[in-house]
């Protein structure tokens, strides 16, 4: 009897494991908000990484975040790194794409909490009297990632920071100056 149990157990256990292994190599989100600020202002706040502090999820999640700035001090070459105590782990990214003011790229690789690269896109498209902004990201899908997304819904995970992140962004670049 207790046999047949492990022997069942360690089948599912595997099944699991090849389930995850089947996962797509690419991990991908995408969300969307309308910004009542002009094309000039949002694009300020992205293509910057020294204002990332006001709007970014990580940043505002974690206080005793370190930041550091190298590169360009915006736009093309601009560089940040980043430790956090808490779930933002640590890493570098870079300005890879900054075209005003419409697109920026940012090249995101962690260190921690495991290793991993993505890149994240910004569009910001007028839209009447407002812009639209487009946050989405393409990376790496980590096995161990593969293997969480069978049991969470890593685009919910995402798309949940992100949509923070936009509101933060639209909160800040709706401000009157």
């Amino acid at each position: 009897m207790i046999l047949k149990t492990v022997l069942v157990i360690a089948i599912m256990v595997l099944g699991v494991l090849l389930f995850a292994a089947s996962k797509p190599d690419t991990l991908t989100a995408q969300r969307s908000c309308s910004i009542q600020a002009s094309p000039d202002k949002v694009f300020g706040l992205l293509n910057d990484f020294h204002n990332w502090k006001l709007w970014a999820p990580q940043d505002r999640e974690d206080p005793n975040m370190i930041r550091t700035f190298g590169g360009a001090p915006s736009g093309i070459g601009a560089l940040s790194e980043w430790t956090s105590s808490g779930s933002a782990g640590a890493g570098r990214m870079s300005i890879t794409e900054s075209v005003p003011p419409q697109k920026v790229s940012v090249t995101v690789d962690f260190a921690r909490p495991f290793r991993a690269h993505n890149v994240n896109e910004f569009t910001v498209e007028p839209d009447g009297s407002s812009v639209r902004v487009t946050w989405s990201m393409h990376g790496s899908n980590l096995y161990i990632m593969k293997l969480m997304s069978v049991f969470v819904n890593m685009d919910k995970v995402l798309g949940s920071h992100f949509e923070t992140g936009l509101k933060n962004l639209k909160a800040v670049a709706e401000q009157k100056s």
